[in-house]
């Protein structure tokens, strides 16, 4: 039911960015299409997507040789509650292991609550740190 999109598909990639923007994880800034197409070709990244048939869930998971992220785990809203968020969150974990990557960074919106209580049901803890970013486009 998970797979890898590899290639650029321009109906999967219009899909999935649909998908983004239902589960409001697309913000003005950051352009979905190019996001999606920076994970396809970047060697240590992946977007990870699940059908049935059509494209009901993603996670984009990679890593910098030191730490892994994942970004945009979304499911859509007639398939939440129904365990394909774990499904797609461990895919994202085992493709990391596999690469050998010892620890999964995440980043979540402050007034995201209910996402920070799903990571939670899943066994991640916060950690005391500052995060910090500059735009650079």
């Amino acid at each position: 039911m998970i797979s890898e999109l590899c290639e650029p598909d321009p109906a999967a990639i219009n899909a999935i960015a649909a998908l983004w923007r239902a589960c409001d994880l697309t913000r003005p800034w950051n352009d979905p299409h190019a996001d999606i197409f920076r994970a396809i070709a970047h060697p240590t990244a992946a977007l990870l997507i699940a059908r049935d048939p059509e494209i009901v869930g993603t996670v984009m998971v990679g890593d910098d040789g030191h730490r892994g992220a994942i970004y945009y785990l979304a499911v859509a809203p007639t398939h939440q509650r129904t365990g394909l968020g774990r499904d797609l969150l461990s895919a994202a974990e085992d493709h990391l292991k596999t690469n050998g990557c010892p620890k999964l960074n995440l980043v979540i919106r402050a007034e995201n609550t209910a996402v920070a209580a799903f990571y939670k049901a899943c066994g991640y803890a916060q950690e005391d740190r500052m995060m910090m970013a500059k735009r650079l486009m």
